[in-house]
């Protein structure tokens, strides 16, 4: 919606795979091996998951579990700031807007490079050699590992509810309830995007440089969507 292209931000590449013990990418990969989640991490893990069609198997059986998806889940929380902040329609209408220009335009460049760059899942690679019996806290996505997209359309939205609420507005993000998951108090937006994007190294899903550059690409999404608006108003 506002990009030049899907690769207007091209984040840093991805750490080489390799399988020499001792490299970069093989320090990356024992990360998620060795982490040993506490009950916080896997309630973070849980809560962020946003899997909108996870599936779980019940004897011979596969069974899909509905859920919400990573963008819904921003714009419930969307809905909740403007909510407490007292907005009226014509504002609520404006920061959703813009919020959702910010996840799809995010959506396009993450999705832009992880088929350019085509890296392996932790799962895979673990398994391969390191335990192949490792299995992680959530269900692995069936597409490219880097980057995350978490870290990327979280990033983007909450710097651009940032820009619209302030940097210490408080609130309790009530989304997953309907799911069975407890409601999170964040002390702020970009709060809440640090731990989505951990979420998925807890999770087991992602490597730590995917979470990282990924939340790098997303706050330059969210400050240019940010700019194009403004500039159109």
């Amino acid at each position: 919606f506002t990009l030049d292209s899907a690769a207007q931000f091209k984040p840093a590449p991805p750490i080489p795979y390799s399988e020499e013990k001792g490299s970069a990418f093989f320090k990356l990969m024992q990360a998620n091996h060795d982490v040993a989640l506490d009950l916080e991490e896997r309630t973070i893990a849980a809560f962020w998951d946003c899997n909108p069609f996870a599936l779980e198997n019940k004897g011979h059986l596969m069974v899909g579990m509905k859920k919400i998806s990573p963008g819904a889940h921003w714009m419930g929380i969307t809905n909740i700031a403007c909510l407490k902040a007292g907005k009226d329609f014509a504002q609520t209408l404006k920061i959703s807007t813009s919020v959702a220009i910010g996840l799809m335009d995010g959506f396009m460049t993450c999705w832009d490079e992880k088929y350019k760059s085509n890296r392996i899942r932790p799962e895979t690679v673990i398994r391969m050699h390191l335990d192949p019996h490792w299995k992680p806290f959530l269900q692995t996505p069936p597409f490219p590992e880097y980057l995350s997209g978490h870290s990327v359309v979280s990033s983007a939205a909450a710097t651009i509810l940032t820009h619209y609420f302030g940097d210490n507005f408080e609130y309790l993000d009530t989304v997953e309830e309907r799911f069975g998951l407890k409601a999170r108090h964040f002390k702020s937006f970009n709060a809440a995007a640090e731990e989505s994007g951990m979420s998925r190294f807890y999770g087991g899903i992602h490597f730590m440089d995917a979470i990282e550059n990924g939340q790098t690409q997303g706050h330059s999404v969210g400050k240019w969507v940010i700019s194009k608006l403004d500039r159109a108003q």
